[in-house]
């Protein structure tokens, strides 16, 4: 593996780069997958190939390409593979054009999983959430069942694997949020069939010294998809916010993406849990006044702020993998020009509003 020369300048974005708004998708999608000078410089201490399983959805892509760019910068000689099924064949094609490897791939069939190449890093963000009342035994498939088959396939390579927020209590905005001691308490099958991914990585990281580390994501945020899109679009539409779930934490998507790739190369024996998140919580009444100022709209709520809601404390996991780069009052304007500019949306609400576990 080559080395970046002891005079090699890493170029990333500091906080005097950030643009005041984001025009186009090129750019967001630039702005996403930009490396950190700390993910520069850890990326240089993991070896070998990096092959990411699920990478054809929400996150995939920005954290493929964001892989790629912090390895060239590094000065590391390395291939990064995407596999997935593809079902949108411009995901793929965006990929492939960046320099990424795509493998189209149904991760049950035993041939094709069987098949894939060998990778000492190995990146899990296959999961089912949304639209499974109904199909329960689909969604516990997916997040329970295939772990414990790519742990098999891959026994000897160390494992990242994504798991979700959703997996603690509810908590009082109070305590600051969950933290990594705190015992799991999965409200609605989601949340459990998660939590049953993490117990299968969890296993066989022990049994197979299978180096693991466990990502408990917060909101990820940019301007397609988020808490934040959702709250400007209510807000931009005159739509009553509901204030059942009063508080959130919330996270850049680029900010998340560098923390996670951080966290490979502190992959631990037994599994290592990171609550990956912003600081701070925040308040969604006065997040939906911030954009109501902003958009010059009036904002109407629904109900009372509940007395808690689903937060974690990343303060632990920040220690290890870095500060967020962007703050909140930058996430806020950024969305507010996005949607009064009508630009792309992906059309999929968080549900962040929702109590009972059902998605």
């Amino acid at each position: 593996m080559s080395r970046p020369p002891s005079n090699h300048r890493l170029t990333v974005i500091s906080h005097s780069d950030l643009p005041p708004t984001i025009p186009d998708v090129k750019t967001l999608d630039d702005l996403l997958s930009e490396p950190t000078d700390e993910l520069v410089q850890s990326i240089t201490g993991v070896d070998g190939d990096i092959i990411i399983l699920g990478v054809g959805g929400k996150i995939g892509p920005s954290i493929a390409r964001m892989a790629k760019r912090a390895s060239d910068a590094a000065g590391v000689d390395r291939r990064v593979i995407g596999v997935a099924r593809f079902s949108d064949k411009k995901t793929q094609a965006y990929l492939t054009d960046h320099g990424i490897e795509t493998i189209r791939a149904d991760l049950f069939d035993p041939q094709q999983l069987g098949s894939l190449p060998e990778a000492p890093n190995v990146i899990f963000m296959v999961g089912r959430k949304f639209g499974t009342t109904g199909s329960e035994p689909f969604m516990w498939a997916i997040n329970a069942s295939l772990p414990a088959l790519v742990c098999e396939r891959f026994p000897d390579s160390r494992i990242l694997a994504f798991s979700t927020l959703c997996v603690y209590p509810f908590v009082s905005p109070e305590t600051g949020g969950s933290t990594e001691a705190d015992p799991a308490a999965p409200v609605g099958e989601y949340a459990m069939s998660t939590l049953a991914r993490e117990r299968v990585f969890e296993h066989h990281c022990n049994v197979s010294t299978t180096p693991t580390s466990l990502i408990r994501l917060t909101y990820s945020v940019e301007m397609r998809y988020g808490v934040l899109i959702d709250i400007a679009r209510w807000v931009w539409r005159g739509e009553p916010i509901d204030l059942s779930v009063g508080y959130v934490n919330v996270l850049w998507q680029a900010d998340a993406n560098a923390m996670i790739l951080r966290s490979i190369e502190h992959a631990t024996v037994p599994a290592r849990i990171f609550n990956v998140a912003g600081s701070g919580v925040l308040s969604v009444k006065k997040l939906a006044e911030k954009f109501g100022e902003r958009m010059k709209r009036q904002v109407v709520f629904s109900g009372d702020p509940g007395p808690d809601a689903l937060l974690i404390n990343g303060d632990a996991a920040r220690d290890v993998l870095g500060q967020p780069r962007v703050v909140t009052d930058q996430l806020v304007e950024w969305t507010a020009d996005w949607v009064m500019n009508a630009r792309e949306y992906n059309r999929k609400p968080t549900r962040f509003e929702v109590r009972d576990g059902k998605f």
